[in-house]
């Protein structure tokens, strides 16, 4: 199970979702790419196995990601303050991985009818819906429950 963390900026998201998947899904191979250095490293410092920053690495991950996570920016050419670039909003749109894209209301993007939840309320739905994704297509890391 590849799982690709994607996610920009000071790549505060990326190393929450690092944490988060590699706690719950202790067998996933996490990849992490971020559109940025510092993405990339606080990704990888979070726990990724791998983890790069820039256009190609993002194509490249894309092709091998059974399952892709970040903001809803990553499918959208120069969002993230430019830093997403058209080649990776589609690489990310073509991918043959199932897309878990989490409403993030910044950057001059919004979603309507989407709540505005806090960054905990959102990790806590990805990693629910990551645990539906897995059950579904019966892959071989399922998730243990959430230690209370």
């Amino acid at each position: 199970m590849n799982i690709l963390i994607i996610d920009g900026q000071g790549g505060r998201l990326g190393g929450q979702l690092v944490r988060s998947v590699s706690d719950r899904f202790p067998e996933a191979h996490i990849m992490a790419v971020g559109t940025n250095a510092t993405a990339a490293a606080v990704m990888k410092k979070a726990g990724a196995h791998q983890a790069a920053s820039g256009e190609n690495p993002t194509v490249v991950a894309c092709r091998k990601a059974d399952v892709i996570i970040g903001p809803i920016g990553i499918v959208i050419a120069d969002s993230l303050f430019g830093e997403v670039t058209p080649a990776m909003a589609l690489a990310v749109g073509q991918a043959d991985a199932i897309r878990i894209l989490i409403p993030i209301n910044k950057c001059e993007n919004y979603i309507a009818g989407v709540q505005n939840l806090s960054l905990g309320a959102l990790m806590e739905d990805v990693m629910e819906t990551l645990d539906q994704v897995l059950r579904q297509k019966n892959f071989a890391c399922i998730a243990a429950p959430f230690a209370e």
